[in-house]
């Protein structure tokens, strides 16, 4: 008998496998905290003998090279990447005992990456489970325009060759098991579900029923900015990644606060949206805690630029380091949890702005008052109806773009309040008097505002 674990990474938006028999297991595509493997493993009362790459990811820092040192497993990677460590390069067709009868076997799947690889999972030489990495996802596949935006086309070619090799190779029952496609930008579209197998995904995934041509050419239509911090990202997995540090970053109190917002630092309030809203520390910027906060700050962030950490409690502090360890910002300078008036130097006070809806905003333009509204959402949700009017920055560029923000008080929006509360914060560090609209983006309709269809 074999088993398939999942380890699940909602921040990410992606997942990991453990899988194996009895005795050992492998497992594929692991993340940077490889202590939650090494656990999964113990629970089960297996020994990783082999850890897996699909590709080299550019989307997080991979705990494969650590896990595979310190557990002895052999390490898997393609053998058309190109890696700066010593490894196990991987062909097609190429195939690893897992367990008594239990066998990995590497199927080359271009087009996330042209050395992108996908394993089979074979018991007693039939397909049990199929790790997909970003190849076919659940209802889409893998963005192609990671590498080279001279090889996007032809990896997106590749993308559709590979997913028809998936589904002409395995049987319909076979789960499709990928690593990303559950919130990541990795995936060339949304993808839908928790769970898929092949006969499913050869019922609804256009990789499966488009010809080449109109599915290459809808899927370069509808990609969108690439993260800018996946710039480091594989150049990191590359060149093998230094073990993860998670150890307590040291205590700030409001001087060390104020000195390094002074040098230009950034100070990251992790709290609630509406708590920060209420107060913080001038200059600081909101990240809520939750949720993908770690892919959004290594968005915007600098890249290099120092980062210390507030929040309501140390147990916060420890789960976003964790998070951001994983997207390769390694070290929080400092940190500081408990009431954020002790963040705050004596004689000074908290920051604050309002928070509001979209009813709100419907008031306050039919006063007449003269404000300007920004939207923060991606183009693609722009494309489908924006407020007249409206300034239109995403929030991933607000941070280099804030002197294109007209003067004035600015209601700030995106979708759901997220994004909102991120920019308004920016938008508050930088002198702007500003209002965070926390509202879901179908109330505007509702509220009498006056929409622009896309």
């Amino acid at each position: 008998m074999f088993f398939v674990d999942t380890l699940e990474f909602e921040g990410l938006g992606n997942r990991s496998y453990l899988a194996g028999g009895p005795d050992a297991a492998v497992v594929v595509d692991p993340p940077r905290d490889i202590d939650q493997v090494i656990a999964a493993a113990a629970r089960r009362g297996v020994r990783i003998a082999s850890v897996a790459e699909t590709h080299v990811h550019n989307d997080y820092v991979t705990g494969g090279l650590e896990l595979a040192r310190v557990t002895g497993a052999r390490y898997l990677v393609p053998a058309g990447a190109h890696v700066s460590f010593a490894r196990t390069p991987v062909a097609d067709g190429d195939t690893v005992t897992v367990d008594e009868g239990l066998v990995l076997r590497a199927l080359t799947t271009p087009g996330h990456t042209p050395h992108h690889t996908s394993y089979v999972l074979e018991e007693d030489g039939r397909g049990v489970a199929a790790f997909t990495g970003g190849s076919l996802l659940i209802g889409t596949v893998g963005r192609p325009d990671l590498v080279e935006p001279r090889l996007t086309e032809r990896l997106a070619r590749a993308q559709h060759a590979s997913a028809h090799r998936l589904a002409d190779t395995l049987d319909d029952e076979v789960p499709v098991l990928p690593t990303h496609g559950f919130g990541s930008f990795c995936s060339s579209s949304r993808a839908g579900g928790g769970a898929s197998t092949i006969g499913k995904e050869r019922e609804t995934n256009d990789a499966l029923n488009l010809d080449v041509d109109t599915f290459v050419a809808q899927m370069l239509a509808g990609l969108e900015d690439v993260p800018a911090y996946y710039a480091h990202m594989g150049p990191a997995n590359a060149a093998g990644p230094a073990p993860v540090d998670l150890t307590p970053p040291g205590r700030a109190d409001a001087e060390e606060i104020a000195s390094r917002l002074a040098a230009g630092e950034w100070v990251v309030d992790l709290r609630s949206r509406t708590a920060f809203a209420e107060g913080h520390v001038a200059g600081s910027f909101n990240f809520e805690g939750e949720g993908n906060f770690a892919t959004y700050l290594a968005w915007l962030i600098p890249w290099g630029k120092p980062v210390t950490l507030l929040a309501d409690t140390p147990e916060q502090i420890t789960d976003a380091q964790r998070e951001l360890a994983r997207v390769g910002i390694d070290r929080p300078a400092a940190a500081a949890t408990g009431d954020p008036a002790d963040w705050v130097r004596k004689g000074e006070r908290l920051a604050s702005f309002p928070r509001a809806r979209f009813a709100d905003l419907a008031d306050v333009r039919e006063r007449g008052d003269d404000v300007v509204v920004l939207d923060v959402r991606r183009d693609s949700e722009r494309a489908g109806g924006y407020l007249d009017g409206s300034v239109h920055i995403p929030v991933h560029e607000l941070h280099g773009r804030i002197g294109e923000v007209p003067s004035g008080t600015v209601w700030v929006h995106c979708a759901g309040g997220m994004r909102a509360a991120i920019a308004a914060s920016l938008l508050d560090g930088a002198g702007r008097d500003v209002v965070a609209v926390d509202d879901g983006f179908e109330a505007a309709a509702d509220a009498g505002l006056s929409l622009t269809s896309g």
